[in-house]
């Protein structure tokens, strides 16, 4: 798009259609700014299955009212069209980011002009929770204002169906196009403000019982109930809900980080709210030391994933990875369930594509399937969907620290995770053990698996154009070693097919389509790479393997393996 383009483009948001502080910030830009005019308005914010997501301001490629309003627009008229004929409804949550509670207003508003009844949490919630609550009070779907772990700058708005899983075909598709037909003129912010319902405690106890019943060992907890517990919660919506369903649980010495326990979208003492960094979790792994705590658990803002530090064999708190911390959380429900003879060969473990084969491995030990998925949770909470009444799900995950522990949420909870992690680390200590003890036996017996990824971040409009170019050279050149090993398996979920390079066979691939391309060697290791739905990068997920051995020596395989990984990150970060 050139220049004039773009500047005709901006100059429609001059209009009497948009209030006075839009015209004066598109006219600044007309005036004076040409560089931000044009990532502004060069193209439309991108509606996508999942919903949008982008840098917050005024244009048509960022998130404000407008594009929220246009969204929300949309998404009304495809419930109008598709969900319930006589009375359709929808639930909104948000986090805590700058301009989520007005955007989550502004949406009820939207949904309400075209005659929907809106359930409108009054206060931030986290994002499992309006799944539940989807469900809970039988709307035709929800929506969730929130950006994730996202940089301050950013938000977004994710889309729920009546299931209470984000939208999957042809939901998804159906309402892009209803989106895409929107037109500024008739959004309504002003009408029907009597079917706009506020809700919290109505939903906040159904939801908190349903976690509860989760638990596997509530005799161990109240045998462990001292177990120190320290938790932040990022500035974000986890301080809602955690602590109380933990102190409900029985734990009596759970401290959280003062500091972090304010929500505040401006992310104050962190550079990033996001779980998956150690640097987001110092002041909590601070507060461990200080105190001799067990364990720590960290949320990112709108607390659908969960970070955790525990002890290691030398007394220093280490940092799980999301593939650890999800193979003990697999790990700890089928022994229970063993336990408890709740295992009888109809359940199932679910994982994403990019997580863990330790997982599947453990699960086979015990009789149970796992099955696979595209990343993303919706894959996964439509596999539950599919099987509802003849399997039954028992936890699953992916390796970026979201978790779902039985199926009343659709989607990644970390509340229920939080609790359950808190549950084994008493189980652990009720055998003289931590959790790190736990992990290092099911190394010990299924093989000791290391997994990390690469994301490359490729701003502005030339961005897609490189991530793309980078997809088409891997597709037209596969490479043929990696990790010292040659490739034998060469995935194309966009194809759907699997390629053994040895053997030439074809193999179809029983998943949706999707832009990801998986490399395996003879020696297990596995190269991914997958370009993001939401955001302009690209990411690579590399993991090896050790073979089980009686001699298991955990620092000297964790060298060799993260000396491996890292000749991996080299290669494919260059």
């Amino acid at each position: 798009m050139d220049e004039q383009e773009v500047r005709s483009r901006a100059q429609l948001w001059l209009t009497d259609h948009f209030d006075e502080h839009t015209r004066n910030e598109v006219q600044r830009m007309l005036d004076h700014d040409a560089n931000e005019l044009k990532e502004s308005f060069y193209t439309d914010l991108e509606f996508g299955t999942g919903g949008l997501r982008g840098i917050m301001g005024v244009g048509t490629n960022r998130v404000n009212v407008y594009t929220i309003g246009l969204a929300s627009l949309g998404l009304a008229k495809y419930v109008r069209k598709n969900g319930n004929q006589t009375s359709p409804s929808l639930a909104i949550a948000h986090d805590s980011r700058n301009n989520s509670p007005l955007f989550a207003r502004k949406a009820a508003e939207i949904f309400a002009s075209q005659g929907i009844k809106v359930y409108l949490f009054s206060a931030l919630r986290p994002t499992p929770e309006l799944s539940f609550a989807v469900r809970h009070l039988k709307c035709d779907g929800g929506v969730v204002i929130t950006a994730s772990h996202n940089p301050k700058e950013y938000n977004g708005y994710k889309v729920y169906w009546n299931d209470g899983a984000q939208v999957i075909p042809p939901h998804d598709k159906g309402i892009i196009e209803e989106v895409r037909q929107a037109r500024i003129e008739d959004l309504d912010f002003n009408s029907n403000h009597e079917l706009i319902q506020l809700i919290d405690k109505e939903v906040d106890e159904p939801y908190l019982h349903a976690v509860m019943n989760q638990q596997l060992a509530p005799e161990v907890v109240k045998e462990q109930h001292d177990l120190k517990i320290v938790y932040t919660a990022l500035h974000g919506t986890g301080i809602t809900l955690i602590p109380e369903v933990l102190s409900r649980m029985g734990f009596t010495q759970v401290r959280c980080v003062p500091q972090q326990d304010i929500p505040d979208g401006n992310f104050p003492t962190v550079d990033s709210p996001n779980p998956e960094e150690r640097e987001a979790l110092s002041r909590g792994l601070e507060m461990c030391r200080e105190w001799d705590a067990d364990l720590l658990l960290g949320t990112d803002p709108d607390t659908d994933r969960v970070g955790l530090a525990v002890k290691n064999h030398k007394g220093d708190f280490v940092l799980l990875n999301g593939n650890q911390a999800g193979s003990l959380l697999v790990f700890y429900h089928l022994i229970k369930w063993h336990e408890q003879g709740r295992l009888n060969g109809k359940q199932f473990i679910a994982k994403t594509i990019v997580t863990t084969e330790l997982i599947r491995r453990i699960s086979s030990d015990f009789g149970t399937k796992t099955y696979d998925t595209l990343t993303g949770f919706k894959y996964i909470a439509g596999l539950i969907a599919d099987l509802e009444g003849k399997e039954e799900f028992i936890t699953g995950g992916e390796e970026s620290y979201g978790y779902l522990i039985g199926d009343f949420v659709r989607d990644k909870d970390a509340v229920c995770s939080a609790a359950l992690f808190c549950e084994m680390a008493a189980w652990a200590r009720s055998k003289g053990q931590t959790l790190f003890d736990v992990l290092m036996h099911i190394y010990k017996s299924f093989g000791h698996f290391q997994e990390d990824l690469v994301s490359i971040t490729k701003k502005g409009i030339s961005g897609k154009e490189e991530i793309a170019a980078m997809m088409t050279r891997l597709r037209s050149e596969t490479p043929r070693e990696l990790d010292g090993s040659p490739v034998i398996l060469a995935r194309d979920y966009q194809k759907g097919e699997e390629r053994n390079l040895v053997t030439g066979h074809v193999t179809p691939i029983e998943l949706p389509a999707s832009n990801v391309l998986q490399f395996e060697t003879a020696n297990g290791s596995v190269v991914t790479a997958r370009p993001s739905g939401t955001e302009p990068k690209i990411k690579f997920y590399f993991s090896v393997r050790e073979p089980i051995t009686e001699q298991f020596e955990y620092d000297a395989s964790l060298e060799k393996l993260t000396g491996r990984i890292q000749r991996l990150k080299e290669v494919w970060s260059s």
